[in-house]
């Protein structure tokens, strides 16, 4: 997938009205975000012990998506390998939150978005210089 069909399923799946730029690089970077915070809503609701809201659950999982069908395992390799097994990590445990098996473990997902996005965001400035 192109960044700009990641662009444009994304704007037609419903984004709640988030603005999605048309740098890949902040393509990512909100999609990131948009998962981070599905992440932390469904985080706090397994902590007080109520129902993950819907809406969460469904735009954690298509973030997911695209954050998978956008990498590059021809340029990216290792790191394309490393980031696909981080976010089926993050999937099944979003997937198992939601069948509410013992041992999701929605906190470490949540924490392994966060640090992506500090990276990606970080890197950003360099991706600009370079292009």
């Amino acid at each position: 997938m192109t960044f700009t069909q990641a662009r444009s399923t994304y704007r037609q799946t419903g984004n709640s009205g988030v603005s999605v730029p048309d740098d890949p690089h902040q393509i990512i970077r909100v999609i990131l975000t948009e998962l981070e915070k599905s992440l932390n809503v469904m985080k706090a609701a397994h902590a007080a012990g109520t129902e993950y809201p819907p809406d969460h659950v469904n735009k954690a999982l298509r973030a997911i998506y695209l954050l998978q069908s956008s990498l590059d395992f021809d340029k990216g390799e290792d790191i394309a390998v490393s980031l696909f097994e981080l976010y089926e990590f993050c999937r099944q445990n979003i997937l198992a939150a939601f069948r509410k098996e013992e041992g999701a473990e929605l906190a470490a997902s949540a924490d392994a978005i966060s640090g992506i996005l500090d990276a990606w965001t970080e890197i950003g400035p360099q991706v600009r210089q370079v292009g």
